[in-house]
């Protein structure tokens, strides 16, 4: 894994993808010395390479980490395709080059979902007449041919990478002999005048904010917000660069009349309310009423070591501890992390985003702070059925630049849900959980049509008390058993002190780990596994409370 950290220096190495101007403003980063993937090579490095390989279509098998010929072979059309020299070793310059390879040449004869997909870009362009079927032929070469002369490409019929960016880009001509399709009725895309243009890792406002502007703050920041505060109305002093009583009297008044807290200090709420509301309120218009205040309902942590997001609810006693939704995500890399801390909310959010350094999008994005947001998974344009099924199969491991990449449906409960003064808190400190990790792991794909093969509903938890009888009768449960009895089991070791991992219903280490430490302490084997006699040894008080007392038996009387 420090290979994949050092060698994620994108900007350096993605200049082709960038717009020409910003490609030419951007210096060029060496790559760094890196251990070459050869033939012969194994290891957890090979079979991450082979992932790629096989996301990208180039290998048609799976990621065992035994580098031999197939592999080799693999690299070596990857390397030819993409203008690398073809040496069949996976150096530097060619595994930054796979991290980043969007698309792989599709030819006549070629068949699968990548040309599936090209095939109804083409339909919906107008290009392609016939169903897409994933199987490219004659039809599917002339569609090809007839885009690339429209759209001024070199008039190949092969569907190149430079041919895939344009057709996915969201910039390619349609066919201007084709009629114009009736968009189906389940189409809806969302409100598409509601997007943001973003950078995975990028900040996002057109002033984005810096710092806190209090009393003896001096300087440009200062000067901006005074111009802008006489530019609403609220401000007649000099633009001097120094934040002294008049500039927060003025703060004051402007923060009064927008219905905010009114202390006459520029946080990141007042700043985004000068600088990027839509609605914000001037001097001369009907001042906002300010908002009765609620507690925030929800607070959220991610989890980067478990790539899992937590969302909890208040209890009783106003503290977040009540489990309210569990997420599997992508956090950024561990060269392009996710900004540790905790970050309270804007409710900035927006229905789509445009990520601009990458040519990709995404829905639901709820920001963060000025460089990171939640959002789904990546789709390459503005179509539900162009997700990245390259993000997709990455959840559950650091794969962004910064942001949390989420499920759609996880993503949507962000935006739906969880609003202005929520707090994020991101951390790396939590302890690695395997029965959380498989608890939310994400459903297969759906091969017809890009997306889960089906949305998984959680089941309500099942009761426990401490008191109560456990499910009977008695079972042997071990590594990957499931069910109430497997809750009943951790519930039960976690009261004991035994167990400190998520109680989700599923059999993993840390659940192992703690029968292993009760069958120490109660004398029995140490097997990891409960077998009948560790749950009757575990369970004992409660059998005995609840045992049936013998009848008494009655005796004859003696003649």
């Amino acid at each position: 894994m420090k290979r994949f950290v050092a060698l994620l220096l994108l900007l350096a190495m993605c200049v082709t993808a960038l717009p020409l101007s910003l490609a030419e403003e951007t210096e060029t980063t060496p790559v760094p010395e890196h251990e070459a993937l050869a033939y012969g090579s194994d290891g957890e490095a090979v079979a991450q390479i082979q992932q790629l390989l096989i996301d990208l279509g180039y290998l048609d098998a799976k990621p065992t980490g035994k580098f031999r010929a197939a592999t080799q072979r693999a690299v070596r059309k990857f390397q030819s395709e993409y203008g690398l020299e073809v040496t069949g070793v996976v150096d530097g310059e060619t595994e930054v080059m796979l991290l980043n390879a969007e698309y792989r040449t599709l030819k006549n004869g070629d068949d699968g979902e990548a040309v599936r997909r090209v095939q109804e870009a083409l339909k919906a362009l107008g290009y392609l007449e016939a169903n897409a079927t994933g199987k490219f032929r004659s039809a599917t070469e002339k569609a090809v041919s007839l885009f690339q002369q429209a759209n001024g490409l070199e008039d190949s019929g092969k569907a190149d990478i430079e041919t895939q960016r344009l057709l996915f880009s969201g910039n390619a001509q349609p066919n201007a002999g084709a009629a114009t399709p009736t968009p189906a009725p389940d189409s809806v895309l969302g409100d598409l005048t509601d997007l943001v243009i973003a950078g995975d890792g990028e900040a996002v406002e057109e002033y984005p904010y810096k710092k806190k502007l209090t009393r003896g703050a001096t300087g440009a920041d200062v000067k901006q917000v005074q111009t802008r505060l006489k530019e609403l109305g609220f401000f007649d002093g000099p633009v001097s660069g120094n934040y002294m009583n008049q500039t927060m009297a003025a703060v004051k008044a402007f923060q009064t009349h927008n219905g905010m807290k009114a202390d006459g200090i520029t946080g990141e709420d007042t700043w985004n309310m000068l600088f990027n509301a839509t609605d914000v309120v001037d001097a001369s218009a009907t001042p906002r009423p300010t908002p009765e205040p609620t507690p925030v309902p929800y607070a959220v942590t991610v989890d980067v070591k478990n790539q899992v997001t937590l969302v909890y609810g208040l209890d009783d006693n106003g503290n977040y501890t009540i489990p309210v939704r569990r997420m599997i995500c992508s956090t950024g890399t561990v060269s392009t992390p996710s900004d540790v801390g905790e970050w309270t909310l804007s409710g900035r959010r927006a229905r789509w985003c445009y990520f601009s350094l990458y040519g990709s999008h995404a829905q639901y994005w709820t920001k963060i702070n000025e460089n990171i947001a939640f959002h789904s998974v990546i789709y390459n344009q503005v179509d539900y059925n162009a997700l990245s099924v390259k993000s997709y199969r990455m959840l559950g491991s650091r794969a962004s630049h910064g942001c949390i990449r989420l499920l759609v449906e996880d993503a949507k409960w962000i935006y739906e849900n969880v609003r202005e003064g929520v707090v994020v808190t991101i951390t790396e400190d939590l302890p690695y959980d395997e029965e959380l990790r498989y608890a939310v792991k994400a459903p297969p794909l759906n091969a017809s049509k890009t997306g889960p093969v089906s949305t998984p509903q959680p089941t309500p938890e099942p009761q426990y008390t401490s008191d109560g009888m456990p499910p009977q009768p008695f079972r042997k449960l071990k590594a990957k058993s499931e069910g109430e009895d497997v809750y009943w089991l951790q519930m039960k070791l976690r009261e004991l002190g035994y167990y400190t991992g998520t109680v989700t219903g599923g059999y993993y280490s840390g659940t192992k780990n703690a029968v292993k430490k009760f069958q120490k302490a109660a004398g029995l084997p140490q097997s990891g596994e409960a077998d009948v006699k560790t749950l009757e040894a575990l369970y004992a008080d409660v059998l005995a409370a609840n045992a049936t007392p013998e009848p008494t038996p009655m005796l004859t009387p003696q003649p």
